[in-house]
């Protein structure tokens, strides 16, 4: 069963916040080494601390894999697993102090429920919020991107059709606000989902990260595409919305005028203006 929960993350960025962290949050699969140095360059560089959360993953090798690949691969000194499973182990006050000091903060990929299920509402949660809010680099891979916005898809539903009440989600983190983001979006043809779910709340404009692919999010409300693939935006604002009873009862959506942007590598979308951002030969924008 579908079940839609209320927002309402206590502490969390919202539009009006000055937020002067950045997000850097891949689709899933390979992770590109732009992608990655981004993430360390946003953090502060090879020296700063970096907190690993492998809440996502059931693999107990998922911290370690981490902490290995900034180090050996990105020659990072100072990374360190935040081990969180469950809501009790982000009750640790000194666990939070150190994640309140990181420079970068990354979320593994696996279920994005055991990331929202283990921190939303605890003394840990709200230093990853409060870290972001003062200038930490947020990162992520697949279920790690999948949780940072307000409204979460879990992945659960029935995503052969586009039809209400189909598409489970739940309370995100907050981070990425504005938007309901999804991942793995065109390796796995995930359109349906995200469509149905931007289309029930036209109000949030959908954002699918392809793998291999990456939005860095920055403090002046503009992403910006990196990677290898493709990042999709769907816009509900201003569309005829419909929906018409369908087989066995279900309610389907239909939409007149949804907008729709395929962006590729080096392109930017400004999120308040809901536009692609075209860049001109003076370096500005329109």
């Amino acid at each position: 069963m579908v079940v839609w929960l209320a927002l309402s993350v206590a502490g969390a960025p919202t539009d009006a916040d000055e937020v002067r962290g950045h997000l850097v949050l891949n689709g899933g699969g390979a992770k590109p080494r732009e992608v990655m140095e981004k993430f360390v360059e946003l953090a502060g560089g090879p020296d700063a601390a970096i907190a690993v959360f492998p809440t996502a993953s059931e693999e107990p090798d998922t911290g370690q894999y981490y902490v290995d690949l900034f180090t050996d691969d990105y020659g990072c000194s100072n990374v360190f697993v935040a081990d969180v499973r469950t809501a009790q182990d982000a009750q640790d006050p000194v666990l939070a102090a150190r994640v309140l000091a990181a420079g970068g903060i990354f979320f593994s990929g696996g279920d994005q429920r055991r990331i929202t299920e283990a921190l939303i509402g605890t003394p840990v949660g709200s230093a990853v919020r409060e870290a972001f809010s003062r200038g930490a680099a947020v990162g992520g891979t697949s279920a790690g991107t999948a949780c940072q916005s307000p409204l979460m898809i879990t992945g659960d539903g029935d995503f052969t059709v586009i039809a209400a009440d189909n598409v489970e989600v739940r309370e995100g983190l907050g981070l990425f606000p504005g938007v309901v983001v999804d991942q793995h979006f065109v390796a796995r043809s995930r359109h349906n989902r995200l469509m149905t779910v931007v289309l029930e709340h036209p109000e949030l404009l959908g954002v699918g990260v392809d793998e291999a692919t990456a939005v860095w999010v920055r403090p002046d409300g503009t992403f910006e595409v990196l990677g290898d693939g493709w990042v999709v935006v769907y816009d509900a604002q201003g569309a005829e919305i419909h929906r018409r009873e369908g087989p066995g009862g279900r309610s389907d959506i239909g939409a007149h005028s949804l907008r729709t942007h395929i962006l590729l590598p080096g392109e930017a979308f400004d999120l308040g203006r809901r536009e692609p951002v075209v860049r001109v030969r003076d370096g500005g924008r329109r």
